[in-house]
Parts: structure tokens; C-alpha cells; sequence
């Protein structure tokens, strides 16, 4: 299947492993590419630019074809070593970077001067109108469907892709609720050059999570999410456990008066003890409501081998046998 972004990002499939915080190790992320997508390595689960190079480098060792590095912009006082990061990425020869956060565009210059191509993850239109106007390649359109942080506008993809694809020249790919054929077809339709997919891939036997994570996302339904720091305007999918739910009873019981100090303890440090540790009930963490379409373990080989061959089965029979 050819579209802008398998031309853009030089892969076999419009498929995309969204960075995700302690998942995006190399060994998915090489899987993912092997299996023609674009595999994705999260730079700020490692904790300084030189074990950034290093994974991106044991990357390399387990693939040759693309990889992409996602770079998250965080609102902190106390930024991250992004200048080194940038030069990780750059000295690892990676040609893809998925930018996240706050506004990337102080970092753009060097990112295009390197031959990097920039894909910015956006919630609503307009922050992806502004990624356009800034000089961003692609954007990943996340709706209100997606783990992680799907902003503040609760606009769900079957409203968000059509919008999108009324207002970007640049291409984009679909983010939230991806799991199948049908999630890409879909997405084709409503202007999408392809998708990005974190949960699903999180659910692989590739995915280099403990087997807790993967049984908990088995286990759940499109039910089973909640979302979490809305009072805070931080808003974050997450798969609800015993810790979600004392983040819940603390906002109710707070309200306005919620400070971030106040759910520290079960948003801060979570992540090494659930998908290193398998600790589940440890706090928050990201799961997209597409749980409930998941109900298998495959390969990310098998996975992807299988959404492309049920796609091309449902446009060449299904639609087309329609008219």
C-alpha cells in the first residue's frame, strides 16, 4: 500500500508504533520496522542522551530499515538534556522524529538541517494547523479515543480525521482507537494517510512490557479506561486499577482544590513498576478505550501481516462489492 507517508517515511505499510513511555524499547521498535512499519523509540525513558544512543544503537543491531526516535516536550521548570537528546538522535542516524508536548518549533531548525522529518502529535486542528504552519512534515491526529493524553476538546476521531483532512496540506495519520483492518480502512476514508497504533502494539509478544500489562489489556473492555487529572487540565487515559480509583475519590473529594502534588504517588514513578515490574494496581497508566478490540497476543509480524491483508480483502470485496 502506497500513500504520503509510507513515500515520506520510506516504509512497506502506513502503520506507525507511537512512542510510549517504558514500551518504546528497541526491541519493538525494531519489530514494528522489520515487519514494514515505522517502529518508534521513546527518548525519555532513557535517562540521558548517552543511553538514548545506546538503544538507539541496539536498535540498529536488531534492524536496517527505518526507525524513528519520539521526543516529548514537557512543561517542567527543569527541562530534560533535549539539546542532547537532538544530538543522539542525529549521530544515531535517525531520519524520523515524532515530536509530542509543548510546541517544537525551537528545535526544528536543527531537526530539518540533519535531513530529519518531523511528525507532531496533535489532539484538535488547530494545534495541528499550527504544527503545519511551523514547518512540521506530518502530524499524528489523536482523538478522544487514544491512552495517553487526548487533550481537552473530546472530539472523537470519526469528527476529528474529517476535519483534519478539510484543513492540512500536509499528510497525517490517525491516532486512537487503531487496532485492525478495519481501524485503517476506516481512517483511509476519512483522509488519513495511515495510523498510528500504541495499545495494540503494547499487546505483542514483542512488546518488551510484562505479561501482567499484556493479560490486563486482554482482559479489559472499551469500558475499562478512565480518565484521569481532567481537574488539572492534564487529562490522561488510563486503564482503571486500585490506584486510578484513589486518584478519582481524591478529585472528588478536592474538586477545584486539586494540586498535582496531591495524586503524586500514583501518577509519579509509575511506570518501571507496572511495565517493568508488573505491579498493576502501582497508579496511573496509559491505555487507549481500543482494549476492547484486542483479543489477542500475535507477533507484531503476524499483526501487521494480518491488517494488511484484511484491508486490502475489505477494500477489493467488502467496499467494492458494494457498488
Amino acid at each position: 500500500m502506497k500513500t504520503r507517508i509510507t513515500e515520506m517515511f520510506e516504509i512497506e505499510h502506513p502503520i506507525i508504533q507511537g512512542g510510549m513511555h517504558y514500551v518504546g524499547f528497541a526491541e519493538l521498535a525494531a519489530a514494528v520496522s522489520n515487519a514494514g512499519g515505522l517502529g518508534i523509540i521513546t527518548a525519555l525513558t532513557q535517562k540521558t542522551p548517552d543511553l538514548l544512543a545506546k538503544e538507539i544503537s541496539r536498535c540498529r543491531e536488531m534492524t536496517n530499515m527505518p526507525i524513528g526516535v519520539n521526543l516529548t516536550f514537557l512543561p517542567v521548570v527543569e527541562a530534560p538534556d533535549y539539546p542532547g537528546y537532538i544530538d543522539a538522535i542525529i549521530k544515531g542516524g535517525v531520519k524520523v522524529v515524532e515530536t509530542a508536548g509543548n510546541n517544537p518549533s525551537k528545535w526544528l531548525p536543527i531537526l530539518r538541517e540533519n535531513g530529519i522529518k518531523i511528525i507532531h502529535k496533535c489532539t484538535t486542528v488547530r494545534h495541528a494547523l499550527k504544527a503545519e504552519a511551523i514547518g512540521c512534515d506530518a502530524v499524528s491526529v489523536d482523538g478522544f479515543e487514544c491512552g495517553g493524553h487526548p487533550g481537552e476538546d473530546d472530539i472523537p476521531n470519526m469528527i476529528l480525521l474529517p476535519r483534519a483532512a478539510e484543513e492540512l496540506k500536509i499528510p497525517f495519520v490517525a491516532s486512537g482507537g487503531m487496532s485492525d483492518a478495519r481501524s485503517l480502512v476506516a481512517s483511509l476514508a476519512m483522509g488519513a494517510e495511515g495510523m498510528n497504533m500504541g495499545t495494540r502494539f503494547m499487546a505483542t509478544k514483542d512488546a518488551p512490557i510484562h505479561e501482567n500489562v499484556k493479560q490486563a489489556i486482554l482482559a479489559a473492555s472499551e469500558l475499562d479506561t478512565r480518565l484521569v487529572m481532567r481537574p488539572l487540565r492534564n487529562t490522561e487515559r488510563v486503564l482503571n486499577n486500585k490506584g486510578v480509583e484513589k486518584i478519582l475519590q481524591k478529585e472528588e473529594e478536592l474538586g477545584a482544590h486539586l494540586k498535582f502534588e496531591d495524586i503524586i504517588k500514583e501518577v509519579s514513578g509509575v511506570y518501571p513498576k507496572v511495565m517493568l515490574d508488573g505491579e498493576m494496581d502501582a497508579g496511573a497508566w496509559s491505555c487507549g478505550m481500543v482494549a476492547g478490540l484486542i483479543h489477542d497476543i500475535p507477533t507484531v509480524q503476524e499483526l501487521i501481516d494480518r491488517i494488511m491483508n484484511e484491508a486490502e480483502q475489505l477494500i477489493k470485496k467488502r467496499l467494492e462489492g458494494m457498488l
